[in-house]
């Protein structure tokens, strides 16, 4: 009883709902669970990936001209450095650095900025300078050519994101590609699986057909969910008619079988969902979100640098349109145990 002295309010309860007995078989019940789980993931995932595509918008607002000007900067010193190779007028010392000055800017370009420079990098690299034999060049297109088919970037992205995503598709190992061609076929097996809606509709047809009843009343509500059935089946409804499966009641063997094994497909793709959320948030793609102060900062600093590098690969640009002045340059880069700016 409540002290009418006390300054306390009287005690709050909240009702407590009491344990319910879960229906339906253990099979019907994890099939129950293992959509709720996906249909969760699926949620949590079209927020992340809006998250992200927001962070990446004010990321690349705030970076993207600068970076621009870094990649304008490093593209206008190929002409000089090409044109340096033609004059006879540097050692073979000099004209290594050259090439290594090339291949580093290069390289840049493209892992830093995602710019497609592998024609520049084929013209360079070792074993690549001259022209390859016609049936080396053939089989070598050929080998690349099954080895790595063609590679499509999110067109959701913007230009250089996605010319990033494909000059990463080209540097990609043989391990890596074998790994993704085996994860491609297992959701390929995956994709057949949930697509066979014949099996489920069939088996819903021998539990709940109307003429599998008697009694008037009982066969009227059969002939209900039968037509619910049958409506899921024409429009390729899994989902719906795996719902109904796992809610159809005392189930056999054979039901309890095919939920099973659709529960172990909803667990994988669980898996994958939860892959492709971590790749969002933790892969080289993925951009921070929120607004905090230390985000600001990055951002700032971030600009600062790209625009400091811009001036200073500026400056190259201006030195090395004269032999001395590239002689010079490489003499810089050499005493300090740099190959590239």
């Amino acid at each position: 009883m409540k002290n009418p002295d006390s300054a306390h309010p009287d005690r709050i309860t909240v009702p407590v709902r009491t344990d319910e007995q879960p229906t339906g078989t253990p099979a019907q019940q994890a099939f129950r669970q293992a959509i709720l789980d996906v249909e969760n993931l699926r949620e949590r995932l079209r927020d992340l990936r809006a998250e992200q595509a927001e962070a990446r918008r004010r990321y690349w607002q705030q970076v993207g001209p600068a970076a621009a000007a870094v990649v304008t900067a490093r593209r206008d010193l190929f002409p000089a450095l090409e044109e340096a190779m033609l004059l006879g007028y540097f050692s073979r010392l000099e004209e290594q650095q050259i090439v290594d000055l090339i291949l580093g800017n290069a390289r840049a370009l493209e892992n830093r900025f995602g710019e497609d420079e592998g024609e520049i990098i084929r013209k360079y690299a070792p074993g690549g300078r001259g022209q390859m034999p016609k049936d080396r060049e053939e089989k070598a297109g050929n080998a690349e050519a099954k080895a790595a088919p063609e590679f499509i970037p999110d067109p959701s992205l913007p230009l250089h994101e996605q010319a990033a995503q494909a000059a990463k598709a080209r540097r990609k190992t043989k391990a890596q590609r074998q790994q993704e061609a085996i994860e491609q076929a297992a959701r390929a097996d995956q994709q057949q699986l949930e697509s066979n809606a014949k099996t489920i509709y069939r088996q819903l047809a021998r539990q709940h057909h109307p003429d599998l009843e008697r009694d008037p009343e009982k066969q009227a509500a059969r002939t209900a969910l039968m037509q619910r059935i049958t409506e899921a089946y024409e429009a390729d409804d899994l989902c719906t008619l795996l719902q109904l499966l796992a809610e159809s009641g005392p189930a056999d063997a054979e039901a309890d079988d095919v939920l099973a094994r659709y529960t172990r497909a909803l667990l994988q793709q669980q898996t994958q969902l939860k892959q492709q959320m971590n790749e969002l948030k933790y892969g080289p793609n993925g951009f921070v979100t929120g607004l905090g102060r230390k985000q600001e900062l990055e951002l700032r600093q971030i600009k600062r640098d790209l625009r400091a590098e811009a001036e200073y690969v500026q400056h190259v640009g201006r030195m090395i349109s004269e032999a001395e002045g590239l002689r010079e340059v490489l003499r810089q880069l050499a005493a300090k145990g740099l190959t590239s700016v």
